[in-house]
């Protein structure tokens, strides 16, 4: 069972609000881009190549890649521009 089995590792399930599908939203979007700029069209052959690229790419996600939704900014940038302002 699922949960049991995050109860051996010492894992926590996350879940959205009851009756708040919506929740997940802005995380499912994240892994719906990671996959189609990443993922799709590649071939790993062992686990640690295709840990290491999800870790580049979040990486690149958060320190490189522009956004339009944060005014052209990367989402480091916008969040140090947010924390200044603050």
């Amino acid at each position: 069972m699922f949960s049991t089995r995050l109860k051996k590792h010492h894992m926590k399930q996350s879940m959205s609000r009851v009756a708040h599908c919506i929740d997940n939203g802005p995380m499912e979007g994240f892994w719906g881009i990671l996959k189609r700029e990443t993922y799709y069209g590649r071939k790993f052959n062992e686990r640690e190549a295709l840990v290491k690229a999800i870790e580049n790419y979040i990486d690149y996600y958060n320190n490189e890649r522009i956004q339009r939704k944060l005014h052209l900014m990367t989402p480091l940038e916008f969040h140090d521009q947010y924390q200044t302002a603050a």
